[in-house]
């Protein structure tokens, strides 16, 4: 497929294709990552930073076995983000993280493709449990996790990223 030491899985939905991360995201991501938007994953961060971060994000599924997808809207091809599967060294627990550009917001991209990752985590990867570290400040992540009836559980301190709200998903057994 991509030549990486990992297959990672192209999972389609009804209107997404999500996709492994590529160097053809970067003008997008950099675009992206120039402004105050990209400050609670990571930014702002200059070009040669973000092709590290992507890098990164291939680098996890290596590592873990799973990883954020690129999500691209099958009719158009628009590239609309990040959503995916996240456990990076010192973050609290397995999580169902999703970055959307601009271009993609308010139509329910992220909410569709943030439930097949889940879907994934549970169908296939066998999670029992997920969480979504949010943002205090990010009042549409947060209910876009209570879209997925997630319910906000505890606080915790990121050492990069300070605070964050992270919330619990239903089990497997409760969304199946």
């Amino acid at each position: 497929m991509s030549g990486l030491p990992i297959d990672i899985p192209v999972v389609e939905t009804e209107r997404l294709r999500l996709r492994a991360p590529s160097e053809a995201d970067l003008e997008t991501e950099a675009a992206f990552f120039a402004t105050d938007r990209s400050a609670f994953v990571g930014g702002p961060l200059v070009r040669d930073e973000v092709w590290r971060a992507i890098a990164s994000m291939l680098g996890h599924w290596v590592i873990r076995g799973y990883g954020f997808w690129a999500v691209d809207e099958k009719e158009t091809g628009l590239y609309c983000g990040r959503v995916g599967l996240w456990n990076p060294e010192a973050w609290p627990e397995p999580e169902i993280g999703w970055t959307l550009m601009e271009a993609a917001e308010g139509r329910g991209i992220a909410l569709e493709a943030a439930l097949a990752a889940r879907r994934y985590a549970y169908d296939t990867l066998g999670w029992t449990t997920a969480v979504s570290s949010i943002d205090p400040d990010n009042n549409r992540s947060a209910a876009l996790a209570a879209r997925m009836g997630a319910r906000y559980e505890y606080d915790y301190t990121h050492p990069r990223y300070g605070e964050m709200k992270v919330w619990r998903h239903p089990g497997p057994e409760e969304v199946q």
